[in-house]
């Protein structure tokens, strides 16, 4: 797999589609903090880490529906990617829709929001966007 957080995004994109109830990802700390920041936002309802056997441990994402059809993640977009990496300075990490959005970006000190990155004054590199 040569991009895991597309990867990520588009079994979640995939499962609501489908309008599945939950989707699973392999485990990486990098998703798990992805994971962890769109349930801080409300975008999905749950997750859980399933250890299985012990080496091949997964991440169960329960997804969020507003009403029969729509979920709460209107649009995921993968900013930086293998091929082109996107990183922005502490002064430079813009708002994604006004502030109706979110940005997650990887620090120096961690992952995190684009809010959490401006208050904290870290720049980095621009992970994806959610609204």
């Amino acid at each position: 797999m040569v991009d895991p957080i597309a990867d990520l995004m588009n079994r979640i994109r995939n499962a609501a589609m489908a309008k599945h109830a939950s989707t699973r990802i392999p485990f990486s700390k990098t998703k798990g903090r992805i994971i962890e920041i769109l349930k801080e936002e409300g975008y999905i309802d749950s997750f859980s880490v399933d250890d299985g056997d012990g080496i091949h441990r997964e991440i169960v994402v329960y997804l969020r529906y507003l009403d029969d059809s729509n979920t709460a993640i209107h649009r995921m977009r993968r900013v930086s990617r293998p091929g082109r990496r996107f990183y922005c300075g502490a002064k430079d990490v813009a708002k994604v829709k006004s502030g109706l959005g979110v940005a997650i970006i990887s620090t120096s000190k961690g992952i995190f929001t684009d809010r959490e990155a401006r208050r904290l004054n870290e720049g980095g590199e621009v992970l994806c966007e959610v609204w």
